[in-house]
């Protein structure tokens, strides 16, 4: 009978434990905007002054190796794997920005869109 009373005592923790676990989708994330027109001055500057220029600024800090602080600097940067390093996971050796909290998806795509539509400014 003791045996049975402590099952029946653990069947609620179980099926609460079960019943709180919850799949992630797309819809939880937030909304995933479309981009559009797309141009450095409007959508990437504000991204690059908002998380990078406080190492990549001019002069640079923290032993970053360049600076994003120009249209030139970041279109070189975005050819040299700057997409690459900012999709990484966050404390994943090269993810910027370093030790940040990663970049929105949102920001990332803007990047993508922007490098998608040949840079404009």
């Amino acid at each position: 009978m003791k045996n049975y009373n402590k099952k029946l005592l653990l069947l609620p923790l179980i099926l609460g434990t079960l019943l709180g676990c919850t799949e992630d989708s797309l819809s939880d994330l937030g909304e995933i905007q479309t981009i559009e027109n797309v141009s450095y001055t409007r959508d990437v500057k504000p991204i690059m002054e908002n998380n990078c220029v406080s190492c990549h600024g001019n002069p640079t800090n923290f032993g970053a190796p360049n600076s994003l602080t120009t249209y030139e600097n970041v279109k070189a940067s975005v050819l040299n794997n700057l997409i690459d390093r900012i999709s990484r996971t966050e404390g994943t050796s090269g993810a910027m920005p370093l030790g940040g909290p990663r970049l929105t998806q949102n920001e990332i795509n803007t990047i993508t869109a922007w490098q998608n539509a040949n840079f404009p400014q």
